[in-house]
Parts: C-alpha cells; structure tokens; sequence
C-alpha cells in the first residue's frame, strides 16, 4: 500500500546515526541520505546499498531483489561409441 503524500516520506533520523544504519525497504531515500552506505534485508540477507543521486525519490526496495536468478542447468551430452 502506498504511503500518503500529505504524510511525507518516511524518515528516521535517528537510524541514520549508526555507522551502518539498518533501514526498511519502504524507506524514502532523499537528498539528505545521498552518500551514506545502509543495509536493507531482502528477506533472507542483508544487503549493503551505497546511497547516490540517482535514488532519490525512489524506495530502498526497489533496489534489492528478493528472488535469486533462476537458470536452466545445461545438459551433458551423452557419448555412445
């Protein structure tokens, strides 16, 4: 569910004191976080995020996947000599 915007964005202050803060992945990143390394939990780790321009505006989870790549295995071929 989308956070009203007469609310603002959500921001901890105090969580930002920490030398490697630990934020939620609804957390809005603004200019004043731009620079500052966090972790954000994907649900099974936590992921260090380095915190740059480019985010702003955007939400910590976006940026962490929460499903790993699914590939198919290549199959041996068989040699029958």
């Amino acid at each position: 569910m989308k956070r009203s915007k007469w609310k603002g964005p959500l921001i901890k202050s105090r969580d930002l004191e920490k030398k490697l803060p630990i934020l939620p992945r609804n957390y809005q990143v603004i200019s004043n976080v731009v620079g500052l390394s966090c972790n954000v939990h994907s649900g099974k780790k936590f992921i260090t995020l380095s915190l740059t321009e480019d985010m702003i505006g955007h939400k910590l989870g976006e940026f962490v996947p929460t499903r790993e790549r699914f590939e198919f295995k290549k199959k041996k071929k068989k040699n029958n000599f």
